[in-house]
């Protein structure tokens, strides 16, 4: 195997680099740093530069030839971040103020790597969206400063090439890809005046009429904006921190979708709850979207938004495609017991299912065939460490650190793309060492009285199977418009309920008389055989039920709106108006 996939470990043992597939040894082209104080580490795009801070200085080290590049003396920085040639090294550590009251000293810098220089530094309060993002050829560069984007050209940071500047930019994100660059900025509401997500072409800022594409909305207190890998289209995730409706503690979630060439829509989700997670296929021209209320449902979308693949419900809250696309893995981790389910995305076929219990971290390796699953500090304290896994479900791969030590971080090697070529999808399990430690699914507590009798199934919730959304090739039927699907229903409940009135009727006089409470609707209507004037009555028929609610309120004491109040007055005419169309008058 030409690759072995350095994976870089953090952790209370230090920092060091273990081969992957297939020698799983330590690393001989990185040399271990065993200080128990590694803050941060970062890999270049193209995986040739790492660099990372020891808490005395920020070493910067070319993996390939096992050479130390540069040394900065930065002690106290927390963030790294390379730029996409791996021309600029950006670092960022807490902001402090003066002591007086006065400005701080600049806590992010930019190195040039090259000749070792600081080329800029500036004052950059937050962590949040600390570092500047580069076009993928670094043509330009773009940080957001008191609600402005400020655009710079060819890492030549004195000299500000461009500013977007609208009411107030909260976020933005530059589109991957060759040029042009294009640019996603979201604002947020205020005053009854609703957000809105813009898409720009860089340099062209110009006020609304030069944005490629608008989408505006309510309901907004932050939003993630993801652009698919063409550049051609993006998702809005749109939440607020509460729902006032009650029905979820996680707030509230929309999903838009804006494409560069001005078209946007609302993603139609089927199932109410949180959307868990979003991604695009690295073909960029379908999504897949986790959510809904548990068990959750998972769907793949085209650019038309409408759904190609639906694969059901079950314990899931994240997605992730592998880097060619071919696999998708839906996973349930977090407070969810780390199930996961491998997809192949062509033939929507399943794979495996393996169970990764304990997981706070998921990552597809390079070559598309390779998994990392890790447990870190600090969201679990305990049993930390890391599986590396082939996605048909073996486990090649798994260290776990001491019980009195932590792991804070692991990450792939990153490769260019088109490395490694995409291979066919394999179903059968690959061979390993490692003995396969499937954990015993959790027995469900039975009372001491039920506890030699058989099981019966008590599932709350029945799973939905997965279901191909594609309509048939060789000129099948189009697939159905809402309303058209909706009619249908409507159209299909008329039908039972016909069939079950003559059911009724056939029973004769030995059927059993109806409950009280049952549903009015379940009694045949009455019928004048005009279809138009069968819908007035029903609707006179429901304005007059309301009356009678609004009458029972006000009989029990509530204060009735003035609108309310009216609606009663009209009772007499109304009921002459049913009457008159009863008759047939």
């Amino acid at each position: 195997n030409e690759f072995l996939f350095p994976v870089s470990v953090r952790g209370s043992e230090g920092l060091y680099m273990v081969n992957g597939p297939p020698s799983f040894t330590e690393s001989s082209a990185f040399q271990r740093d065993s200080g128990k104080n590694c803050k941060a580490v970062a890999f270049g795009k193209d995986g040739s530069l790492f660099a990372w801070c020891n808490g005395e200085k920020v070493n910067v080290v070319n993996v390939t030839r096992a050479e130390l590049l540069r040394s900065f003396d930065l002690p106290k920085a927390v963030c790294l971040e390379f730029s996409p040639k791996n021309n600029v090294l950006a670092t960022w550590q807490a902001y402090a103020a003066g002591k007086d009251g006065t400005a701080g000293v600049p806590n992010l810098q930019l190195h040039d790597l090259r000749t070792g220089k600081c080329l800029k530094s500036f004052i950059q309060k937050k962590m949040q969206n600390w570092c500047p993002c580069w076009a993928d050829d670094e043509s330009i560069c773009a940080r957001n400063v008191n609600n402005e984007v400020h655009f710079f050209e060819d890492n030549n940071f004195n000299t500000i090439a461009n500013k977007l500047h609208l009411q107030k930019v909260s976020d933005f994100v530059l589109s991957p890809g060759a040029q042009p660059t294009k640019v996603a900025v979201y604002v947020p509401g205020s005053k009854g005046a609703p957000s809105f997500v813009r898409l720009y072409q860089y340099p062209s800022f110009g006020g609304p009429q030069s944005a490629l594409a608008n989408k505006s909305f309510f309901k907004a207190d932050r939003v993630t904006m993801l652009w698919n890998k063409k550049a051609t289209a993006v998702l809005v995730v749109a939440s607020t921190e509460v729902d006032k409706t009650g029905a979820s503690y996680y707030g509230e979630q929309s999903l838009h979708y804006l494409a560069a060439n001005g078209e946007s829509a609302v993603v139609q989700l089927p199932k109410n709850g949180p959307i868990y997670d979003v991604a695009w296929s690295p073909n960029s021209v379908e999504f897949c979207a986790v959510y809904g209320f548990m068990p959750a449902k998972a769907t793949i979308f085209n650019l038309k938004c409408d759904p190609v693949f639906d694969f059901g419900t079950g314990p899931r809250n994240a997605a992730y495609y592998s880097p060619h696309g071919h696999i998708l893995v839906l996973a349930g981790f977090g407070n969810l017991r780390g199930q996961m389910e491998v997809w192949d995305v062509k033939n929507y076929k399943l794979v495996s299912k393996p169970v990764a219990s304990d997981s706070t971290y998921f990552a597809w390796c390079p070559d598309g065939e390779h998994i990392v699953t890790a447990t870190c500090a600090p969201r679990l304290r305990v049993s930390n460490g890391y599986k590396i896994w082939h996605y048909t479900g073996s486990v090649l791969h798994t260290c776990e650190v001491p019980p009195n030590e932590e792991m804070w971080q692991v990450s792939w090697q990153p490769f260019p793309d088109g490395v490694f070529p995409e291979r066919a999808v394999r179903y059968q399990a690959v061979p390993s060492e490692v003995p396969s430690a499937e954990p015993k699914p959790a027995q469900a507590y039975r009372p001491p009285a039920l506890r030699n009798k058989p099981v019966t199934s008590s599932k709350l919730h029945e799973d939905e199977p997965p279901q191909n959304m594609k309509p048939p090739l060789g000129g099948g039927d189009k697939p159905l418009s809402k309303t058209a699907l909706k009619n249908q229903r409507k159209h299909e409940a008329k039908k039972a309920a016909k069939q079950e009135a003559k059911a009724d009727v056939n029973q004769g006089p030995a059927q059993a008389p109806a409950p009280q409470n049952a549903p009015q609707n379940a009694v045949p209507a009455t019928t004048t055989g005009d279809p138009d004037v069968d819908r007035k009555i029903k609707n006179l028929k429901k304005k007059l039920k309301a009356i009678e609610q609004l009458k029972e309120q006000a009989a029990a004491g509530k204060q009735l709106e003035k609108n309310q109040v009216e609606k009663i007055q009209k009772e007499t005419a109304l009921l002459k108006e049913l009457e008159d169309l009863e008759l047939g008058v």
